[in-house]
């Protein structure tokens, strides 16, 4: 009964990340008109668009989610929150300020592939096939690849120079903020979940679900890639 119980929950959720994912961290409507039409130094609107964008932007939070998923240290999530952080501000600020571009669709597959990396990290399949990845060293990796993630959607438009400096890094502290927001009701529903006594049971099938939907995001990114 559990497990079906489980099963049934596990599809819902994943029903719903794979009709997110059409929408996952883009910038639409009127925040994509402001940017469109901002002139000059406008930091604190900056600043809520980046915390916006990380707070709605599922991909990124799906593999956050897999990052804390078994940690009980808090220092530890210290460690790879920032590890992971200062990845994708590097990234963020170099891609958008150097006017670096990547392909959006390829980079969001790689973003999709991290969800699937941590998921099968997180169920011990490094460990069946004898290897030991780093995990900070995958962390930071990943942070430079969600970096590039983030800049493509700020590059899909032309950007006044003026002020660019300071409204792209308000941006990356926006998400910042964002993510620290996302991650605080993130760790406090897995405090909760890691104290219920089916927890160890059923966390093999969130770890999966976490997978599947990881696939669902490649996919979907590797069909535009295509197909565009």
């Amino acid at each position: 009964m559990q497990n079906n119980l489980l099963v049934k929950i596990s599809l819902t959720l994943l029903g719903f990340f794979a009709a997110s994912f059409a929408f996952a961290h883009g910038i639409h409507g009127p925040d994509r008109a402001f940017i469109e039409n901002s002139v000059g130094l406008a930091p604190a609107a900056f600043m809520y668009l980046g915390a916006k964008h990380m707070i709605t932007g599922y991909d990124h939070l799906l593999y956050l989610a897999g990052v804390v998923f078994y940690l009980r240290n808090f220092s530890d999530v210290i460690k790879l929150v920032t590890l992971f952080a200062i990845g994708h501000s590097i990234t963020l600020l170099f891609g958008v300020l150097a006017n670096v571009h990547v392909n959006v669709y390829m980079i969001d597959a790689l973003v999709g592939f991290s969800v699937v990396y941590k998921a099968y990290e997180n169920l011990g399949g490094f460990e069946r096939i004898g290897i030991a990845p780093s995990i900070p060293g995958a962390v930071f990796i990943f942070g430079l690849i969600h970096g590039f993630g983030l800049a493509t959607k700020l590059q899909e438009f032309t950007l006044s120079q003026e002020g660019i400096v300071t409204n792209i890094i308000a941006f990356n502290i926006g998400v910042e903020v964002g993510q620290v927001c996302a991650l605080v009701i993130i760790l406090l529903a897995f405090k909760i979940f890691q104290q219920w006594r089916h927890f160890e049971s059923s966390s093999r099938y969130i770890n999966w679900l976490l997978m599947v939907a990881g696939f669902v995001l490649v996919g979907f990114q590797l069909s535009g890639f295509l197909y565009a």
